[in-house]
């Protein structure tokens, strides 16, 4: 636990969202309040979600209800990321996607092609997908077969929900490496360094003033050491003190949850 000196002491703060700010469509720990707080000393504060499952506007439109002010330009989540990545690597490239339509738009607004065939595809995405299905699987093989390259969102192995979690985009990832034997040759959320150079160049801060908040010890954390970021973990999410005790993965400070920002 840090004094709240220390922790006051940075320029920008990253700010995870499920389990960090809030849990389902219930916001945690006077996040408000800290977020406010923040900003009236002059901070910088960004929004980082390795969901695909909602479109920037949404996660935004989300804390506007929740009394945090928030614009799409301050949300940045691995559908984003994506997007960019293969934009880099072949602009206006023609992908198959496992996923849903928030995913689809925001690779669409990237000059992008979305095909339902996936012998056309370039570029295989696969990401968080409550639609997930036999024919979604027998057409990322195909894909894949066919010579695509290979892209997923973010590595999680569930989602933190109000009362529990539900399985994310690692079901997806293992499914498709159950029948092809491939894994991605790049996940574009978190821990991946693609995530958080494209927040830092939001934030317009380097690394040094930068502290990442989040829930989860092996992306949240495991980016920041990786990047050389602080972190801090809280303890709202799918983290607890015996998961911490027995991990490798070591954040700067741990704190119960945001409201320790507060004074």
């Amino acid at each position: 636990m840090a004094d709240k000196e220390t922790l006051l002491a940075y320029d920008g703060y990253i700010f995870d969202l499920d389990g960090t700010v809030y849990l389902s469509n219930r916001m945690l720990a006077n996040a408000d309040q800290v977020i406010r707080h923040l900003r009236q000393m002059g901070k910088k504060t960004l929004f980082l979600s390795n969901k695909p499952i909602e479109s920037r506007a949404a996660y935004a439109d989300k804390l506007n209800r929740m009394g945090i002010p928030a614009a799409i330009d301050n949300i940045v989540n691995s559908s984003l990321v994506t997007a960019i990545c293969i934009s880099k690597e072949k602009p206006g490239a023609t992908v198959y996607v496992v996923g849903e339509q928030p995913l689809i738009a925001e690779l669409e607004a990237a000059g992008l092609r979305v095909t339902a065939d996936p012998m056309e595809a370039e570029f295989l995405v696969v990401a968080f997908d409550r639609t997930f299905h036999y024919n979604k699987l027998n057409d990322a093989m195909i894909a894949l077969k066919n010579g695509a390259r290979y892209f997923a969102t973010n590595p999680d192995r569930t989602c933190p929900v109000d009362g529990g979690e539900i399985p994310d985009c690692a079901g997806m990832i293992g499914a498709i490496e159950g029948v092809t034997g491939r894994r991605p040759e790049l996940i574009c959320g978190k821990p991946s360094p693609q995530m958080l150079a494209v927040a830092l160049e939001r934030l317009r801060l380097p690394v040094g003033k930068c502290l990442m908040i989040g829930d989860r010890l092996e992306t949240d954390i495991k980016m920041g050491i990786d990047l050389g970021i602080d972190t801090a973990l809280v303890l709202t999410g799918v983290t607890s003190r015996e998961m911490l005790e027995v991990s490798q993965i070591k954040p700067t400070y741990v704190l119960e949850s945001v409201a320790d920002f507060l004074p």
